[in-house]
């Protein structure tokens, strides 16, 4: 079979307190989320866009179904300046831990980098550089 697209196609990061990790991953991306209630859901999507490649997401509070964890699936971000080492600080200085700093996967992939969000949460950031 052939792939016509990516297989992701939404994702979804569980929150304990929304406005702290609505603030939290503002000031790690500086962007915009956007708060909504979907039915008994209170989500924050992250912006998207419709060609390009990746995939759009959300934070999500509805502690009966969802609740934050370091033991589960893991997301990567790429990174919003390209920079690993500008991003993780400002995981710190939004209240999250570095867990595994600026590590290269191999010279084609690139690098990655581990966080714990405000939530619980662990997080994975990419770059090419």
């Amino acid at each position: 079979m052939e792939l016509k697209h990516n297989v992701v196609g939404w994702f979804e990061i569980p929150v304990n307190d929304m406005d702290r990790a609505i603030a939290f991953y503002e000031s790690l991306f500086d962007f915009k989320l956007n708060r909504m209630q979907m039915g008994t859901q209170d989500m924050a999507m992250f912006p998207a866009l419709a060609d390009a490649a990746g995939t759009g997401g959300a934070l999500i509070y509805d502690p009966e179904n969802y609740k934050p964890s370091s033991d589960g699936i893991q997301i990567y971000f790429t990174t919003a300046s390209g920079d690993l080492t500008k991003d993780l600080k400002r995981v710190e200085a939004a209240g999250g831990k570095t867990i595994l700093p600026k590590t290269l996967i191999t010279e084609d992939i690139g690098y990655f980098a581990i966080f714990i969000d405000t939530e619980g949460n662990k997080i994975n950031l990419h770059s090419r550089k």
